[in-house]
Formats: structure tokens, sequence, C-alpha cells
């Protein structure tokens, strides 16, 4: 059972972690490449605070983005700001989803993500979290895979193998760390098995490794379409 108050929490202490590391860059460090192609720190960073005012939007029953094109310009607008902005503006942004999230509502309704997409409200939280952990990864100044939170991994790795579900363009597959396993790709009996440590499975899964720490028994490692 989803516990968005519990997910809350998560965010917050992922806020706080991601920004008390961040404070130790610089102006010049945020100008730099991410890990994520075509994208500075600083996009990174603007990312971050554009996306609480869209799950803001998101929860208050409004679109998620203006429009995609909008959604790319305010990135690239506020990816060159200084690193003190750019810090004031997540912890600010986060803020407003925080106190958005804190008003009386029905955390049982459907509402609609970009592109469409729907999803319960009460799975809007972890998804807030994801972009932070992930994100925080993204940055590339010393949090990596193995440093997220084992409940994070656990469920990020269960919600990307359902989010592949169905897929046509992915085989039927089953997945596992080991200790745990789950299922995706087209409906079917599994034909690749894919096992392997738990930051390298959610790594690849998010798109943050190639998989090639993993093992693919059956065929060949399947290739995941982009989130």
């Amino acid at each position: 059972m989803i516990d968005h108050v519990r997910d809350l929490a998560s965010v917050r202490d992922a806020t706080d972690r991601l920004l008390t590391a961040a404070a130790k860059l610089n102006n010049d460090s945020t100008a730099e490449p991410s890990r994520l192609p075509g994208w500075s720190r600083g996009h990174v960073l603007a990312h971050l605070a554009r996306n609480a005012d869209a799950l803001v939007n998101v929860l208050a029953g409004r679109p998620m983005y203006a429009s995609a094109e909008a959604r790319d310009s305010d990135i690239e607008r506020d990816a060159p700001r200084p690193l003190a902005e750019q810090l004031l503006d997540v912890r600010e942004s986060g803020a407003r989803f925080d106190a958005q999230a804190a008003a009386p509502a029905d955390w049982s309704r459907t509402v609609t993500m970009r592109n469409g997409v729907t999803d319960s409200a009460s799975r809007v939280p972890f998804r807030r979290w994801g972009e932070i952990e992930l994100h925080h990864v993204d940055l590339g100044i010393g949090y990596e895979l193995e440093d997220l939170p084992e409940a994070f991994v656990q469920r990020e790795t269960a919600f990307l193998a359902a989010r592949f579900a169905g897929n046509p363009d992915v085989p039927p597959t089953r997945i596992t760390d080991g200790t745990r396993a789950w299922s995706t790709g087209r409906d079917g009996d599994p034909e690749i098995t894919v096992s392997g440590p738990a930051p390298d499975v959610v790594g690849w899964l998010a798109g943050r490794r190639d998989g090639s720490a993993l093992t693919a028994e059956g065929g060949l490692l399947p290739v995941l379409p982009p989130l």
C-alpha cells in the first residue's frame, strides 16, 4: 500500500541531502557537464525546481506543463543561473510542493502527468522522490546508485519494471537482484533472465548504466526504450 505521508518525508530528506551536497559546488562547476547528455549540472538543478512546480500543478488539477516546448525552454532559461539562485529555487519550489501536498485532498483520485500518463495522486510523492534521488546521481558529485536508500531502490525497480511491462519492443523478461524478482516486457513466459546487484539493476532500468555488470540468461540483455 502506498503511504504518501511517508513518501513526502522521504522527499524532504532527499531534498536536504541534495542541497547539502550541491552547496559544495561553485558557479563554474555548476556550468560543467552533468552525467545526462547535453545537460550541465545547472540544467539538472533547474529541472528539479521546475519539476516540483509541475507536480504542484498535477496535485492542483492543472496541466503538468503548459507544453513540452515551455518545459524545455524554462530549463534552458534557468540553467545558467548562479549556484545560490539554483539552490534557493530548488528549496523554495520544494516547499511549494510540500505545501500543496499538505492541503486536504482525496489521495485516491486519478491525476494526469506529462504526455497524458495517469496515476494515483498517492504515487506523486514517490515520483518526486525518484526525481530527486536519480538526479542527485546525475549531478556527478559523489552520490552514486550504491548510495540510494534500499527502500527506494526496491520500489523504483518495481516501478520501472512495471513501466516497461507489456511493451512490445521488450521481450518477456525476469529481473532479479538475487533476493527479489520482477517481470517486465511483453506478455508471456520469460525468455530472458537478467540478474545482478540491485544498484546495477535499477541503474539499467533507469537508463543510468549500460547493464555491463548484469548477466542475461536465455538471450541478449534487452534494449530498453528511453524513459
